[in-house]
């Protein structure tokens, strides 16, 4: 079940990220920042996608750690965007927290996974 709903969370915060990036371009004509988080930001699920179909354990725990990875760096975007006054604190605290939910929860199955597999 959290497979799934990591699944799900990472595919809601990937389409998120498509339609930030839109929006950044489009509205506020940002266009390098704005590429970066769109290409981190849809990494994660791609990164957890590919998990699903790993060849070894080795490569499961990878794999997700690629996805924490870029995570993380998705948060580095999105808050020197807000630093750079780019986007609003509204905007800043919206996404900002469905990236920390997704870190949660990535952190949250490794360590389940991790600790079933010792």
């Amino acid at each position: 079940m959290k497979e799934s709903l990591l699944y799900e969370k990472s595919m809601n915060f990937a389409i998120r990220c498509v339609k930030f990036y839109k929006y950044l371009r489009e509205e506020k004509n940002e266009y390098v920042l704005s590429k970066q988080l769109l290409r981190s930001g849809t990494s994660v699920g791609a990164n957890i996608r590919e998990s699903r179909f790993a060849q070894s354990t080795a490569d499961f725990d990878s794999k997700l750690n690629i996805a924490l990875k870029e995570a993380e760096e998705t948060q580095y975007w999105i808050e020197l965007l807000f630093r750079s006054e780019i986007i609003t604190e509204s905007e800043y605290k919206s996404i900002y927290s469905d990236s920390g939910e997704l870190i949660a929860l990535l952190l949250s199955t490794l360590k389940t996974f991790r600790n079933n597999n010792k």
